[in-house]
């Protein structure tokens, strides 16, 4: 008898959130790292994070990421995700933190 082990499905657990500052000289740089680590092959979607108020003194692409309201921000314009990267530049880091996403 054949035994096939499929993945698991993703859940939250999968997708990883990190940041760090990268500059304080001017107005301080921080890089945001948003990574889903599932390998189910069905990459999860529609990923929205806890943003607060973000802004940037520096456009970051609404493509990559984008507030549509406080505290709710649009990650890879809801297309499925494995990694994204972005600078922001603000007089404070930001806390930006899983909310929701779309899983298969």
């Amino acid at each position: 008898m054949l035994t096939i082990f499929l993945p698991a499905a993703c859940t939250a657990r999968d997708i990883s959130v990190s940041q760090a500052q990268t500059s304080s000289s001017g107005i301080p740089g921080y890089t945001v790292q948003i990574v889903n680590t599932c390998v189910s092959g069905c990459p999860p979607s529609n990923i929205h994070v806890h943003c607060g108020d973000f802004t940037s003194a520096r456009l970051v692409n609404p493509i990559t990421f984008k507030r549509l309201s406080t505290d709710d921000c649009l990650v890879n314009g809801g297309r499925p995700l494995s990694t994204i990267r972005f600078d922001y530049y603000s007089t404070f880091m930001f806390p930006i933190s899983f909310k929701s996403a779309t899983f298969c």
